[in-house]
């Protein structure tokens, strides 16, 4: 017997503009990772349309996929490099794979997206020989490598101490500047969100769709829907609510 698909989130409708810093919303279980997958191409969506510049991606055919997808560059949650590769080749190596770059180019290059993210001098090091803030500073450089139009990032700020996590909030900034990027962002984080969002989503578990799109600060101010708030505000929102409704009754 066929099992019937479980629905993470549905009716969702939202436009990221070119230049954005797009924050992707919610309480655990609200399927912010699932979207983001189905945005990269990692996960066919049960309905619905994903639209790039007016293409229907997961309509396309499969070269117009991957044409799309090389302007994607991907920073996942740990990093995700190559233990066994030190930084240079963990960045040169989407340069070897889809670029025709000779050996002294893709050297140049990997060596200015290391500079880029506050590495320069550690192309020899490996994975385990720095921290984890660099980790994910070595994560970008490489999802940089191929100079992408697109950046997603799911929780960069995941383990981070907060002075680190500042300095990685600087860097996206100062990477969307110099590279005129749009940048997709999967966080919870609140000091990230209103430090560097300027346009979102907001995902409910409860209701599993949309409660509201817009600026996060906009959202936290003005947002009617109390959860949106709540959230973003973590809690104080719906404490001012209860505290509210508590003094009408008793009026």
């Amino acid at each position: 017997m066929a099992r019937e698909p479980h629905i993470s989130v549905e009716d969702l409708t939202f436009t990221i503009d070119r230049g954005d810093i797009f924050i992707i919303l919610g309480g655990s279980g609200c399927g912010k990772s699932t979207l983001l997958r189905h945005l990269v191409g990692l996960q066919t969506p049960a309905k619905g349309r994903v639209f790039y510049e007016g293409v229907d991606f997961w309509s396309a055919p499969a070269p117009e996929q991957e044409r799309i997808q090389r302007g994607f560059g991907i920073l996942y949650q740990s990093g995700a490099l190559w233990s066994s590769m030190t930084l240079s080749e963990n960045v040169a190596l989407p340069l070897e794979q889809y670029t025709r770059l000779r050996p002294k180019e893709i050297r140049e290059v990997v060596s200015l997206k290391l500079a880029l993210v506050g590495l320069a001098g550690f192309d020899d090091y490996y994975p385990s020989e720095i921290s984890g803030g660099m980790k994910k500073r070595a994560g970008l450089a490489r999802a940089m490598a191929l100079d992408p139009a697109i950046l997603f990032f799911d929780e960069p700020s995941a383990g981070l101490d907060p002075i680190s996590a500042r300095l990685l909030d600087d860097l996206i900034l100062e990477i969307r500047e110099s590279l005129g990027a749009t940048i997709v962002i999967v966080t919870h984080e609140l000091a990230s969100i209103f430090a560097i969002g300027n346009n979102s989503v907001f995902l409910d578990p409860e209701t599993k769709t949309m409660l509201a799109t817009g600026d996060p600060k906009e959202l936290r101010d003005r947002c009617p829907e109390i959860k949106v708030r709540s959230f973003l505000t973590r809690g104080e929102a719906r404490a001012e609510a209860d505290t509210a409704a508590t003094a009408g009754s008793g009026a």
